[in-house]
């Protein structure tokens, strides 16, 4: 029952990440949130991070299976306020970087800290993701909507990485998730990498 329900999380954020005709028509008032909904996906940096969240959670078990998805887009749009609002945060694409090499090394080591620890990580790095977002507000757009998207796509890139996680129950899944999480982090290094000297 539990991996049928992942299953139904992730068919839903696939659904949300196709590119949809609407969205060639960007304007009225559904502009900001297309754009809101688009926004987290463009970026791979973003990606990896939010379903590393998803993956750890799962990894974790209950209650971080939930607590960890909805600690992140909370703070992220706390973070995505202070984008909105044009308030200075330094290193926001560093932060980014280090947040998908941290969060998939955790996959990876399949680290199980205090789960007040893990949340503080979390949203420790959700902080510069959302700010990222809420600074990138396409211009004549709905603030609130925009960010209603944007938390909603994270919420389901969430719910795609609880589903990865699922794999978990198989005699092969930990090794398997364990090799993502690796790949999350190469990844991160990359992006870190690039936001230092770019």
């Amino acid at each position: 029952m539990r991996f049928s329900f992942a299953v139904l999380i992730a068919a839903a954020a696939l659904a949300v990440l196709t590119p949809l005709p609407l969205a060639a028509h960007e304007g009225g008032s559904a502009a900001g949130l297309i754009s809101g909904l688009l926004h987290p996906v463009t970026g791979l940096d973003h990606v990896l991070a939010m379903i590393a969240v998803g993956i750890w959670g799962a990894q974790l078990g209950a209650p971080a299976i939930w607590v960890l998805p909805v600690t992140f887009p909370m703070v992220m749009a706390l973070g995505g306020m202070a984008g909105l609002l044009g308030l200075s945060l330094p290193g926001v694409e560093v932060g980014i970087g280090l947040s998908a090499l941290l969060l998939g090394a955790m996959v990876a080591m399949e680290r199980r800290p205090d789960l007040r620890a893990a949340a503080v990580l979390v949203g420790f790095f959700a902080v510069f993701h959302g700010y990222a977002h809420g600074a990138e507000l396409p211009d004549g757009q709905s603030g609130l909507l925009y960010s209603i998207g944007f938390v909603v796509s994270t919420g389901l890139l969430h719910g795609a990485g609880i589903g990865i996680g699922e794999v978990r129950r198989l005699p092969w899944g930990g090794t398997a998730l364990r090799g993502v999480g690796g790949l999350i982090a190469l990844a991160g290094i990359r992006f870190t990498w690039s936001a230092l000297v770019g």
